[in-house]
């Protein structure tokens, strides 16, 4: 291993603090997602409701998962072209347009094996060229690498930023805009290292009217199933994100949403410099399936879509909105960082910019990371540390999304805030 690698190592180690492990039902079940089949296995989970002792994992992704999510986890194999696996596919892809609020039938869900970072890939190797120009509206660390990874693939990236805890203004984007003709436009809907979110509905009405031809593309890898998003009424182009936040299964899928505009500029390029990622080799696939008719580019993760499924239909399908999801999101939001704040403590994200299922809290004076990380995580907890260049050290990140923020029947915002709370006071600070 080299020299850089290792340091690299040990600069992360202060981010991350260890926890057990969950690990999923060892009996397959043979069947597409059926509440009454998978709850026979939620009993032999080693994650159980029933065990209020259970180690949480409480960083901004991977969050805590359901026990029906974890089952459908553990499905036996099914080969991908089966007429089985086929329905549950199709399924996902028809879910997805409900999740995203769409219901143009030319635009185009893709779910394909991988991680949120492909997203990026796939956006810059399908909706750029060489030549071509970008806008980056930054936000933070995740907003910078998706950056990054933009220039890997064009030659004339632009980025605008603002300080931590901030986000760059309208008059600063309508600016760029203004200054240079731009092919597409990133926007991170919430990025993980500050805890900001920002307007994608207003940028998004700006970008049309003062550049309708670039295209409006939001990571919406910590936003999507926490913050509302409308796809086809704000006009956005292509959204990207992952299960394993606010959708809440496994990681290991790349989902995105594409536009008409999106997929016509797609089906235009002459030439797209990847393979596995090449969008014109996909869009026949995710058609097909959609249609329930099986299709073959590459072979899916069987397990990770029955568990995708399953997430889904607990999302679209429980008899609670979309809107009221969110709404309960925001409602667990504003109760953690007005206890944060009763502490004394400051939040990173400025007032009116906090993100709705994380929050990312600057350490009092005299705690640093080392000594309190540790301290929560031997209170069964797990939070994460801080990302954002020059501040790293002196924050750390606590994820409320999905099943540990919104199940009635789970406690694990206040254990949460309870591992905070005393791990500071052993840390010498007076709450």
């Amino acid at each position: 291993m080299s020299l850089s690698a290792l340091r690299r190592i040990g600069q992360l180690r202060h981010h991350f603090t260890s926890a057990v492990p969950i690990v999923s039902s060892t009996s397959p079940t043979t069947q597409p997602y059926n509440t009454n089949t998978l709850a026979k296995h939620i009993h032999t989970t080693p994650y159980s409701l029933k065990n209020k002792m259970t180690d949480i994992t409480m960083i901004p992704g991977p969050i805590e998962f359901d026990p029906e999510v974890l089952s459908a986890m553990s499905h036996q194999s099914v080969a991908h072209n089966s007429p089985q696996f086929v329905e549950v596919f199709g399924s996902v892809l028809t879910d997805l347009r409900a999740l995203f609020k769409s219901t143009d039938p030319k635009a185009q869900p893709f779910v394909i094996a991988g991680g949120g970072t492909l997203g990026w890939e796939i956006v810059a190797a399908n909706l750029l060229k060489r030549d071509e120009k970008a806008l980056v509206v930054s936000t933070g660390f995740f907003s910078d690498a998706f950056a990054d990874c933009l220039k890997v693939f064009c030659d004339h990236v632009d980025v605008i930023s603002a300080p931590a805890g901030g986000a760059p203004s309208l008059g600063e984007i309508e600016a760029a805009l203004k200054k240079e003709k731009y092919n597409v436009i990133t926007l991170t809907h919430v990025d993980t290292s500050s805890g900001v979110v920002i307007d994608i509905k207003e940028i998004s009405a700006l970008v049309h009217k003062v550049s309708p031809e670039t295209l409006v593309v939001v990571d919406g890898v910590c936003s999507v199933g926490v913050e509302p998003i409308s796809f086809d009424d704000w006009g956005l182009d292509f959204v990207l994100t992952a299960p394993q936040k606010a959708i809440g299964a496994p990681a290991g899928l790349s989902i995105s949403f594409a536009s008409p505009r999106a997929v016509a500029k797609v089906e235009g390029q002459e030439k797209i410099p990847v393979y596995f990622g090449n969008l014109k080799k996909w869009l026949p696939i995710m058609q097909a399936y959609e249609a329930r008719k099986p299709a073959y580019f590459s072979t899916p993760a069987v397990q990770n879509v029955y568990a995708l499924q399953v997430a889904l239909k607990q999302i679209l399908h429980n008899g609670v909105s979309l809107d009221q999801r969110f709404e309960d999101h925001a409602k667990v939001s504003d109760k953690i960082k007005k206890q944060i704040a009763d502490w004394g403590l400051e939040i990173i994200a400025k007032e009116g910019l906090g993100a709705h299922g994380l929050t990312c809290i600057y350490l009092p004076e005299g705690v640093t990371l080392p000594d309190f990380l540790p301290k929560v995580a031997a209170k069964g907890v797990t939070l994460a540390g801080g990302l954002f260049k020059g501040i790293n050290t002196k924050y750390f990140r606590f994820g409320h999304m999905g099943v540990s923020a919104i199940d009635p029947k789970r406690d694990d915002v206040d254990r949460t805030l309870k591992a905070i709370h005393d791990s500071l006071v052993e840390a010498g600070y007076k709450c």
